[in-house]
């Protein structure tokens, strides 16, 4: 490639949030339009019984190479935020039904999607890609280096916006958001029981680093990272 050109691709590189992930050197870019992935409906029935997937939850911090498929990763979305009723009620329980929470998934290794940091939309079922190129690393160092966020097939981020209870519920908001989002992850790793998939719940990382690799909004504020992938070959 000539001169001149490298120049002018470099260019177009950094009018986008460009990011470096460490140790397999992929570049990322931000994406400001994309259209909605629409995901395969739902499954209301398993032969896992609730009393099994309670039975079986168990943190599972080690993941097989096998992909995630599209089918599991849409069962887990829904599972943790999926709309249940024409009335917009979802599958985690929230106060004054306000549904402060948004629930990204940074895929790496999913059948059918490309590697980047999605966002999940409960009213459509579907996914909106948000950045392009795979994070895991990226999101793993601002984990402290847990390599069940490097290793897992994708990881699930539960976030929330205060202010959205708070307008209701004053200070009080502020612990009603973190049991909605501790909902919303129980929900996860009991389907992903049901699925024959591990997860791990992660409470431990940096917030700022997070809010860095998926560019959250300004008032966006992490509380989970749920690695997620097929168990161990």
């Amino acid at each position: 490639m000539k001169m001149d050109k490298l120049v002018m691709v470099l260019s177009l590189f950094s009018m986008t949030a460009s990011l470096i992930a460490c140790g397999n050197s992929t570049v990322t870019s931000v994406i400001s339009e994309n259209a909605p992935i629409s995901l395969p409906e739902p499954q209301k029935d398993s032969d896992t019984s609730i009393e099994e997937a309670l039975w079986g939850r168990r943190s599972v911090r080690s993941y097989g190479s096998e992909a995630v498929t599209i089918e599991q990763l849409s069962q887990l979305l829904w599972s943790a935020q999926g709309i249940t009723s024409p009335s917009g009620w979802r599958t985690a329980p929230s106060a004054g039904g306000l549904y402060p929470l948004k629930v990204y998934m940074v895929v790496g290794n999913v059948d059918n999607l490309a590697a980047g940091v999605y966002v999940y939309e409960p009213d459509t079922h579907s996914l909106t890609k948000m950045i392009d190129g795979d994070l895991r690393q990226l999101l793993s160092d601002a984990a402290l280096g847990q390599l069940p966020v490097q290793q897992a097939a994708v990881d699930f981020v539960i976030t929330g916006r205060y202010e959205i209870i708070m307008s209701k519920y004053g200070e009080r908001g502020v612990l009603y958001t973190h049991l909605e989002a501790g909902h919303a992850a129980q929900n996860i790793c009991l389907q992903a029981v049901a699925l024959k998939l591990g997860v791990v719940t992660i409470g431990a990382f940096d917030d700022a680093g997070v809010k860095k690799a998926l560019s959250l909004p300004e008032g966006e504020t992490p509380f989970y990272i749920i690695p997620a992938g097929n168990l161990s070959d």
